[in-house]
C-alpha cells in the first residue's frame, strides 16, 4: 500500500506543483527570495538604466525578449557569458525568465561571482507582457509572440500569442 501511495505522489506531484492560485504562491514554492524582486511597474520606469539578462533558452529568447536584453540562458549558463559583456559588478542588473524561477538561480550565481546589485523580475516576461509592455523578436522587431515554455507554465501568460515550439 505504501508503494502505491509513493507512486501516485510521484505521478501527481508535477500537476500539483503548478496548481497554485496565484503567482505569489507559485514563486513562494520555487524561490527562496535570495535575490530581491523588482516589479514590472518599477522596471518599466528605469528600463533604459539597467542591464537586462534573459535566463531562458535560446529558442525562447529568439521568439521574444525584452528590448536590449542579453541572452545568458539557463541550462548551459556560464558566468563567462556575463564576463565577456564587460558588465561592471556595480551595475544594476535585472535577470528575468518566463516567470522568475530560473532567473533566481542565475542571479544567485551572479551574486556569488561578486555582482551585488541584482534583481529578479517578478513574474518574468509573462508578467511583463501581461502588463501590456512590448517585447521584440530575434530581429528586434516588436512581436506579440511569447514562448510559453509548456502548457503547464503557459497558463500564467494571459496576453500575447503563446508559442510552444522547441
Amino acid at each position: 500500500m505504501r508503494k502505491i501511495i509513493v507512486v501516485l505522489l510521484l505521478i501527481l506531484l508535477p500537476f500539483l506543483a503548478t496548481s497554485q492560485d496565484s503567482l505569489d504562491e507559485l514563486l513562494d514554492q520555487y524561490n527562496n527570495e535570495s535575490i530581491p524582486y523588482i516589479s514590472v511597474t518599477e522596471l518599466s520606469t528605469i528600463e533604459s538604466e539597467v542591464i537586462l539578462l534573459d535566463a531562458r533558452e535560446v529558442n525562447e529568447y529568439n521568439t521574444s525578449h525584452l528590448k536590449n536584453a542579453i541572452h545568458v540562458g539557463y541550462d548551459h549558463f556560464d558566468i563567462d557569458t556575463v564576463y565577456k559583456q564587460n558588465i561592471d559588478k556595480k551595475s544594476k542588473i535585472i535577470v528575468y525568465c518566463s516567470l522568475g524561477i530560473r532567473s533566481e538561480d542565475v542571479s544567485e550565481i551572479l551574486k556569488e561571482a561578486g555582482y551585488n546589485n541584482i534583481y529578479n523580475l517578478y513574474g518574468g516576461i509573462f508578467e511583463w507582457k501581461n502588463k501590456d509592455h512590448k517585447v521584440v523578436d530575434s530581429d528586434e522587431n516588436e512581436t506579440d509572440k511569447i514562448h510559453a515554455f509548456s502548457k503547464q507554465w503557459g497558463k500564467w501568460l494571459h496576453k500575447g500569442k503563446k508559442i510552444y515550439k522547441k
